[in-house]
């Protein structure tokens, strides 16, 4: 959900497609939309609207948060949308994203094994919680250092809201523009530099593996 703090002003333009047929519609959702409609008119604009103007019998599959971009599965029928959602709960659904975060960050790669639950007080925000948090795991690389931020590349195995967010604040290499986990001069970005680059599945009629990727804008 958008920070209550800040007016909800999406961005214009053309959603880009990154692959479809009969089945399945994948896009690369722009940073700042919502995946679906939040509470209120004034939110009603999202990708999953977009998507119906041209596409009436679009299904969701799965959600990226507003400030995050990327690839998005839709689903165009039924089956397609059941058995894609069978595969994310099952973990069949390889994800990777790109990530800028605050500070050079030491190691080569690692793993973040730290469970997740909702922040009641402050939610939508997240955070660790080794009693009542669920079980949310992130490998990480280091891809480069660039004038004191790094550039990541993320795989959760798990899809736990906020996962990738609140990993690498706890990392202490919050991800540069993160309006709920970054503070001071690591929130001064234009946008949350966080990116879902690429997803691997197996298509859900044909069984096909679909290695699909939207390119990174950062």
């Amino acid at each position: 959900m958008p920070n209550p703090s800040t007016p909800y002003d999406p961005p214009t333009g053309p959603i880009a497609t990154v692959y479809h047929d009969d089945h399945l519609l994948v896009v690369d959702k722009p940073h700042g939309l919502l995946s679906v409609p939040g509470r209120g008119e004034h939110l009603a604009d999202c990708l999953l609207s977009r998507l119906a103007a041209d596409w009436p019998e679009v299904l969701l599959c799965h959600r990226l948060d507003r400030d995050t971009s990327g690839i998005m599965i839709f689903a165009l029928t039924k089956e397609a949308q059941r058995k894609i959602g069978r595969m994310f709960e099952t973990k069949r659904v390889k994800k990777r994203y790109i990530a800028r975060v605050w500070g050079a960050v030491a190691e080569a790669s690692g793993t973040i094994d730290l469970p997740l639950i909702v922040d009641w007080p402050n939610r939508p925000l997240q955070h660790v919680n080794f009693e009542t948090g669920k079980p949310s795991v992130t490998d990480w690389h280091r891809v480069a250092v660039e004038d004191g931020t790094t550039r990541m590349r993320l795989m959760p195995r798990t899809g736990r809201s906020h996962q990738l967010r609140v990993h690498m604040q706890s990392l202490g290499h919050p991800i540069l523009g993160d309006p709920f986990y970054a503070s001071g001069a690591a929130q001064d970005f234009p946008r949350m530099m966080l990116h879902a680059e690429g997803l691997k599945f197996e298509h859900p009629i044909d069984g096909q593996v679909m290695r699909l990727e939207a390119p990174c804008p950062f």
